[in-house]
């Protein structure tokens, strides 16, 4: 993955606000959902994701800029003790093999160097071979470091198959595609990980795939935390009459009570009507949008005309 300063596009000086500023903005652009046209979308929006993961946290981002952990979050290899150390190089299998070269001192023979050096690296030696010079060389597996087999994809689920959960079908980046299981009650930016279904590579345990979840926008409901809002239309006589209007929920519709003379903008809550959370579930929100019938209507025209003029009155009086 790239450098996650450059995925977000600010300079690695930038504020915790500014980070947090150019997230929102890049995801918002790149959501799979605005840009289902472009088959890289997905992967774009994932790797945007990941980048936060890094730099978006405090911890992590000092770790990065300290170079403890890569562009995955993945720890770095540090070197060996003293500042010393093997040269690498690649070896067969997508090992990396590390050559210790010069000839043995006194007392000091192969064996002996390498019972030294399996107790350093926890007998992750590959054995010894002669070298130029009539030294010895040693090559041991470094076990994987550096090598990032985990794939991130993202996963557009529905608000309905975010509460309920249920099973979906992701493609992967090479084509492969798999049933997963969703579960009741994830949330926006939730992470998913299916262990041994990632990259493989000869001689390494295979990688994880790492499903990021994003909640396609919704026909009339919003999400704000565990809370949800709708705007619910009304008719002019049921604003001014009162009466029971019918409300759609994630479950049943349910039927709200519009008081007399009801202005539009006026918000209800309905308790318990949310989303699930811990200890709980969250409201719905409920706010009155008064709606005119389309085209003229020469008899309502009529009828406002003479309010007007028996009953006026100005709503803007306190705006000054």
């Amino acid at each position: 993955m790239r450098d996650p300063y450059e995925v977000l596009g600010v300079p690695r000086s930038a504020t915790a606000a500014a980070i947090k500023s150019a997230y929102r903005k890049l995801a918002k652009k790149h959501h799979p959902d605005s840009n289902k046209g472009d088959p890289k979308a997905a992967e774009r929006f994932s790797e945007i994701n990941s980048a936060n993961e890094i730099i978006g946290d405090e911890d992590k981002r000092k770790q990065f800029d300290r170079g403890e952990i890569d562009a995955e979050g993945k720890p770095r290899f540090q070197g060996f003790p003293g500042g010393g150390g093997p040269r690498g190089r690649a070896g067969p299998g997508g090992f990396e093999s590390y050559s210790f070269r010069g000839g043995a001192g006194p007392g000091q023979g192969a064996g002996a160097f390498e019972d030294i050096l399996n107790s350093m690296f926890g007998g992750g030696m590959r054995g010894a071979r002669p070298g130029a010079g009539g030294g010895a060389q040693f090559e041991f597996d470094t076990g994987g470091i550096g090598l990032d087999l985990d794939v991130n994809v993202a996963m557009s689920v529905s608000l309905e198959e975010s509460v309920k959960g249920g099973e979906k079908r992701v493609r992967l980046p090479n084509g492969k595609e798999l049933n997963v299981k969703i579960p009741a009650g994830v949330i926006e930016g939730q992470q998913i990980r299916l262990r041994g279904q990632g990259e493989t590579a000869q001689g390494h345990p295979p990688g994880d795939l790492l499903i990021t979840i994003n909640i396609a926008p919704h026909p009339f409901f919003k999400i704000e935390g565990a809370d949800l809002r709708i705007d619910l239309p009304v008719t002019l006589y049921e604003a001014v009459l009162g009466g029971k209007v019918r409300v759609p929920t994630l479950g049943n519709a349910v039927e709200l009570s519009v008081p007399k003379n009801t202005s539009s903008g006026r918000t209800f809550r309905l308790k318990g009507k949310g989303l699930p959370k811990s200890g709980g579930t969250g409201d719905l929100f409920v706010t009155i949008r008064i709606m005119l019938p389309d085209g003229n209507d020469a008899e309502l025209e009529a009828l406002m005309e003479k309010w007007r003029d028996q009953h006026p009155y100005n709503p803007r009086s306190g705006l000054g």
